[in-house]
């Protein structure tokens, strides 16, 4: 298998959304996501309330760059927000996001996180 493959798997099994995950996401998030992502929609950043499983670049309060609309209809899943959280601009070439989380362990706690965001 290649080390994308492995990785992918690895942060597959870290998604089981335990509290202690979570926990851990809530403390990235606040450090590196929370600047561009609040409650509401601003325009620095969409609000990430009810990202998981929603279509991406859908929301109406917010302007969306090219690249993130060019990948609607598609859903965030679990493997499309490591994907975009690890290498923004190579998920979503023109994205206005200007950094991602290096470490799988990390995008695995923010994801676990925003998967509880209502």
């Amino acid at each position: 298998m290649t080390r994308r493959v492995l990785a992918v798997l690895a942060v597959t099994s870290l998604l089981t959304v335990s509290p202690a995950l979570a926990a851990d996401g809530a403390k990235v998030f606040q450090l590196q996501c929370k600047t561009c992502h609040g409650a509401k929609s601003t325009p620095m950043g969409p609000s990430l309330a009810g990202v998981a499983g929603r279509k991406i670049a859908s929301l109406a309060d917010y302007r969306y760059s090219a690249g993130l609309t060019a990948k609607a209809p598609a859903v965030w899943t679990d493997a499309n927000l490591d994907a975009y959280l690890a290498a923004p601009t190579k998920f979503a070439p023109g994205t206005r996001m200007p950094t991602g989380l290096a470490g799988p362990a990390d995008r695995a706690a923010v994801v676990a996180y925003m998967k509880g965001l209502k």
